[in-house]
C-alpha cells in the first residue's frame, strides 16, 4: 500500500500543474462507453418548466404534512453523458467566480491583476480586491504571491496549495518544502490571513506533516489534510487560526474534498494502480452516503448536494472525463467528455471546466477555453473567449 500511495502522492502533486506544464500521450482509465450527446447551447436553454402544483381537495380531514427532502440535487434532464467541444459552444458570460487567463487574475470583487514572473500557477483565488497565485518557483519550489490593487507584491515560500473563502474575505495556504518526484519533505506549515476590520495572518508549525494540504475555510475554522508518517494514509484536521494545536477530524480519512460549508467530505478509501474509490462521508459523524470506484472526487457545489471529480485514475496530458454525481446517493448526475484540466462547481446548478481544444496532446499552439455547464440539463457554453498558448485556471 505503500508504493500505490506514494504514486498517489505524486499523481497528485502532477495534477496540480497539469494546467501550466503540458504532458504527453493520454493514458487513463473509464468505464464502458455509452451513447454521448453534444452539449446543447446553455445561453438561451430554456430552463424545465415546474410541475404544476394540484389544487387541495375539500376535505374535513387534517391534511398530512408533506415533507420537501432538502439533500436532492437539481432534477436532471437530457443525456447523461455530454460531449464538450469548444468549438461548437456558444459565448456565455464570464466566469462569476476568481478565473485566471494567461497570468491575469479576474472575476470576484477586484479589477483584473497580472500575477508577476513566469513560473507555472498551481491555484488562484481573491483575497478581498487582492489576487492570489501559487506558483512554481525554478528549482526552489514553490511559493505564493500576493498582488494588491496598489500593484505591491508579497511572497511566502514553499506554498503549493491555497484556499479562500467563498466570499474572498479569508485565505489559507500551506506551505512544505518539495521533495523526491514532486512530493513533500517533512515539516510544513499552514497560513490563515484576514484582512478585515480585526484582521489577521496566523501561521500553524506542523514539524513532523507530510504531504500537506489545505482543503477548505469554513467559518472559523480550516480543514487541511497531511500525512504522519509518510504512508500516504492522510488525516484530516481543522484549525482554528491562532489555536495551539489542530483538531483531528476522526470521521474521515484520506479525504481528498471538503463542502464549502464543512457539511461533507470525500475520502479516499481505496487506491492501486487501477484506479482509486471515493466516498461521501458525513463530517460531524462519519456517516457514508455513497461511494463511487469510478470517479475521484474533488469538490462540491455550494450546497454540498452534488459532487464533481474526474476519473478514478488521472496519469497523462489531460482528464477525458469529468462527472457530476449525487452526493447522497451516488448517482452519475452527468458526465462530460472531452479534454479536460479541472473542474470546478460556480454555484448549486453550475460547474465551470477548463477545457482543451485543438493542439491536445502538443506543448505549443493549443487551444483552451473555460466552459460552463449546467447540471440540470445538458447545456453549456463557453465563460471565456478561446485562447491559444495560454493557462486558464479556476479560482479555489
Amino acid at each position: 500500500m505503500r508504493s500505490n500511495n506514494r504514486r498517489l502522492v505524486i499523481l497528485v502533486a502532477s495534477v496540480a500543474v497539469a494546467a501550466v506544464a503540458i504532458g504527453a500521450a493520454i493514458a487513463y482509465r473509464q468505464g464502458p462507453e455509452s451513447a454521448q450527446a453534444d452539449a446543447a447551447p446553455l445561453t438561451g436553454s430554456p430552463s424545465p418548466a415546474p410541475s404544476p402544483t394540484p389544487k387541495p381537495t375539500p376535505s374535513t380531514a387534517k391534511p398530512t404534512p408533506t415533507v420537501t427532502p432538502t439533500s436532492a440535487p437539481p432534477t436532471s434532464t437530457g443525456p447523461t453523458k455530454v460531449k464538450v467541444d469548444i468549438n461548437k459552444l456558444s459565448q456565455g458570460r464570464e466566469p462569476a467566480i476568481p478565473y485566471l487567463v494567461g497570468r491575469e487574475v479576474r472575476g470576484g470583487a477586484g479589477s483584473a491583476l497580472k500575477i508577476p514572473g513566469t513560473g507555472g500557477i498551481i491555484a488562484i483565488g481573491r483575497l478581498e480586491t487582492d489576487a492570489l497565485a501559487a506558483v512554481t518557483n525554478g528549482d526552489s519550489g514553490s511559493e505564493l504571491i500576493k498582488v494588491s490593487g496598489t500593484g505591491e507584491v508579497r511572497r511566502t515560500p514553499d506554498v503549493s496549495s491555497l484556499v479562500t473563502k467563498a466570499d474572498q474575505s479569508a485565505a489559507a495556504y500551506a506551505a512544505a518544502r518539495p521533495g523526491w518526484l514532486g512530493a513533500q519533505e517533512k515539516g510544513g506549515i499552514v497560513y490563515a490571513e484576514d484582512p478585515g476590520e480585526d484582521g489577521f495572518l496566523k501561521s500553524l508549525k506542523l514539524p513532523d506533516a507530510w504531504n500537506l494540504q489545505v482543503l477548505a475555510y469554513v467559518g472559523d475554522k480550516v480543514y487541511y489534510r497531511a500525512d504522519s508518517d509518510d504512508t500516504g494514509a492522510w488525516k484530516l484536521y481543522s484549525w482554528v487560526p491562532g489555536a495551539a494545536k489542530p483538531v483531528e477530524v476522526k470521521t474521515v480519512t484520506s479525504a481528498s474534498a471538503v463542502s464549502r460549508d464543512g457539511s461533507v467530505a470525500s475520502s479516499v478509501n481505496l487506491i492501486n494502480d487501477g484506479g482509486s474509490c471515493s466516498s461521501m462521508v458525513e463530517v460531524s459523524s462519519g456517516k457514508q452516503f455513497s461511494r463511487t470506484c469510478d470517479y475521484w472526487i474533488t469538490g462540491f457545489t455550494p450546497d454540498a448536494r452534488t459532487a464533481v471529480g474526474g476519473p478514478a485514475y488521472g496519469d497523462g496530458y489531460c482528464n477525458l472525463v469529468q462527472a457530476a454525481l449525487d452526493t447522497r446517493t451516488g448517482k452519475l448526475v452527468r458526465e462530460w467528455n472531452g479534454c479536460f484540466l479541472r473542474i470546478a462547481a460556480e454555484d448549486d446548478e453550475h460547474v465551470l471546466i477548463v477545457a482543451v481544444g485543438d493542439g491536445q496532446g502538443e506543448t505549443e499552439n493549443v487551444d483552451r477555453a473555460i466552459v460552463r455547464c449546467n447540471l440540470t440539463t445538458a447545456a453549456c457554453e463557453r465563460a471565456t473567449k478561446i485562447v491559444n498558448d495560454q493557462t486558464l485556471e479556476i479560482g479555489t
